[in-house]
C-alpha cells in the first residue's frame, strides 16, 4: 500500500496516470457509439453465433467494438500492419531512402513515423471498405440484413468514418505514450480485452448456477487461467545472464575497472509484441475474404482461418516465433555489444573480445529466444484450442491473457522506474521488473 501511496505523491506520476484513464475512458466512450444504418441486433446475433471463430476473435480485441461496428472497428490494426511491413522493409533494406533516414538519427526516425502514419490511413481505408462491404452482405441466419439501406452514402460516410476513428485511436495510442505512461498502443488493445473480462466471468458463473457447466469444470478454468497468469509473469520476467568482467585499467593517477558484472538477455525480449503483430496479420486475409464473402474462394479462405482449425493454430504459432527473432533482431545487435564492451575493457570470461564474443552473445540470443518463443506459442495456443475442442464457454482465452499479462508487467515495470527516479521504494524490494518501451512505427 506504501507503493500505491508514493504514486500521488509525485505530481508528474500522478499526471500521467490520470492522463492515461483518460485517454482510455474516451477511446472505450467511441467504442459504444455505432455508425448510423445498422440493425444492431441482427449484428450482435451473428457475432454471438461466431465467438469461437476468428471473427469474434477479433471482436475481443477490439474491446466490443466490432460488434457493435462502432465509429472505432478498425481500432489499431491498420497502424500495427503498417508498422510491421515498414518495418520488415526497413530490414530488407528495399527502399535506400529508408535507409538514409535510419542513419539521420531523431530526425529520421520522425520521417519514418510519417511514413507509417500515411501507410496506415491507405490500410485503414483498405480494410475499412473490406468490412463494410462485408457488413453489408451479412445476415443473421437468414433473418434481417445488418445493413438496412446500403447506398453510396452509406458506403463512403462508413469508410470516411472507420477510418477517421483508426486514425484518432493511433494519435491517442501516440499521446499516451507521449504524456502518459506504459505503451499506448498496448494499453489500448489491454483495454479493449479487458473490458470483455467482466462479462465473461459473470457468462460463466450464470452458466455453473444454472448448472449448465459443473461447478468442478469452473474450478479447472480458473486454475487454468491462474496458471497461465502465472507462467507469463515467470517468463516475462526471466534473463540469462551472461558473466562480463572488466578488466583494471589506469586513468591519470587512478584504477578504474576490475569489476565483475553480467549482461541481462531477456529470454521473451518481444513479450506481447510478438502476439500483437502475429494477431494482426491474421485479420489480412479476413479483410481480403470480407470485399466477397460469398465466393466459393472466400469461404474456402474463411474455413482454413478457421479459429479452432490445425493450419490456423500452425500459422499461428509460425507467426509468433517469426516475430519474436524479429523484433530480437531489430532491437539487439551483438555486434554493438560487442564492441562497447571491448571499448570498456570487458570481456567475457572464455571468450575472446571482439567478434567471437559477438558471436557468442548471438548464440546465447538465439537459443533462448526459441524457448522464449515455443511457450509464448504454447500460452497463446493451446487454451485456445482446448476450450475449443472442449466446448467450454470461456472466451477470454490464452492469447488475452498473455496480451494482459504482458502490458500489465510493463506498465508497472515504468511505474516502478518513476519511482526509483525519485527515490521513493519500488514496488519490489528485492529486484526490479524490466519494462520495455515500444514504439510501434519506429
Amino acid at each position: 500500500m506504501q507503493q500505491i501511496t508514493d504514486i500521488f505523491k509525485i505530481q508528474d506520476l500522478k499526471r500521467r496516470i490520470f492522463f492515461v484513464l483518460g485517454a482510455l475512458a474516451v477511446y472505450r466512450l467511441g467504442a459504444t457509439i455505432p455508425i448510423p444504418g445498422i440493425n444492431t441486433a441482427a449484428l450482435q446475433a451473428i457475432f454471438e453465433a461466431q465467438k469461437g471463430s476468428l471473427l469474434g476473435f477479433l471482436d475481443i480485441f477490439s474491446g466490443g467494438a466490432l460488434s457493435n461496428f462502432s465509429i472505432f472497428s478498425m481500432g489499431v490494426m491498420p497502424y500495427i500492419n503498417a508498422s510491421i511491413i515498414m518495418s520488415l522493409v526497413q530490414g530488407a533494406h528495399v527502399f535506400p531512402l529508408l535507409d538514409r533516414l535510419q542513419k539521420e538519427g531523431e530526425s529520421g526516425r520522425k520521417k519514418i513515423v510519417q511514413f507509417t502514419r500515411y501507410f496506415t490511413l491507405f490500410l485503414a481505408a483498405f480494410q475499412s471498405l473490406g468490412l463494410t462491404i462485408a457488413m453489408t452482405k451479412m445476415n443473421a441466419g437468414g433473418g434481417p440484413a445488418i445493413v438496412t439501406n446500403p447506398t453510396f452514402g452509406f458506403y463512403f460516410v462508413t469508410v470516411v468514418t472507420l477510418v477517421t476513428g483508426t486514425i484518432f485511436v493511433m494519435w491517442l495510442g501516440e499521446q499516451i505514450t507521449e504524456r502518459g505512461i506504459g505503451n499506448g498502443i498496448s494499453l489500448i488493445i489491454f483495454a479493449g480485452i479487458v473490458s470483455g473480462l467482466p462479462a465473461a466471468v459473470l457468462n460463466m458463473t450464470r452458466l455453473i448456477q444454472i448448472d449448465e457447466v459443473s461447478l468442478i469444470s469452473g474450478m479447472l478454468i480458473l486454475a487454468m487461467v491462474v496458471a497461465i497468469v502465472g507462467f507469463v509473469i515467470w517468463v516475462e520476467t526471466a534473463q540469462r545472464k551472461i558473466p562480463v568482467q572488466y578488466a583494471q585499467r589506469m586513468v591519470g593517477r587512478k584504477m578504474y575497472g576490475g569489476a565483475s558484472t553480467f549482461l541481462p538477455l531477456k529470454v521473451d525480449q518481444s513479450g506481447v509484441i510478438a502476439v500483437i503483430f502475429a494477431v494482426s496479420l491474421l485479420s489480412v486475409p479476413y479483410t481480403i475474404g470480407s470485399f466477397n464473402p460469398g465466393a466459393p474462394w472466400a469461404q474456402k479462405l474463411m474455413g482454413l482461418m478457421n479459429h479452432s482449425s490445425i493450419l490456423y493454430q500452425l500459422f499461428y504459432v509460425a507467426l509468433i516465433i517469426f516475430f519474436c527473432y524479429f523484433y530480437n533482431s531489430v532491437s539487439i545487435n551483438p555486434k554493438d555489444l560487442a564492441e562497447n564492451m571491448k571499448k570498456w575493457g570487458g570481456f567475457i570470461p572464455g571468450i575472446r573480445p571482439g567478434e567471437p564474443t559477438a558471436s557468442h552473445i548471438e548464440w546465447v540470443l538465439n537459443r533462448i529466444t526459441l524457448g522464449g518463443a515455443l511457450f509464448v506459442s504454447l500460452i497463446a495456443v493451446l487454451p485456445d484450442y482446448l476450450r475449443a475442442k472442449f466446448n467450454v464457454p470461456f472466451y477470454f482465452g490464452g492469447t488475452s491473457l498473455l496480451i494482459v499479462v504482458g502490458v500489465a508487467l510493463d506498465t508497472i515495470a515504468q511505474t516502478e522506474a518513476h519511482l526509483v527516479m525519485r527515490n521513493y521504494e519500488g514496488f519490489y524490494k528485492n529486484s526490479r521488473i524490466k519494462g520495455r518501451w515500444f514504439n510501434v512505427g519506429s
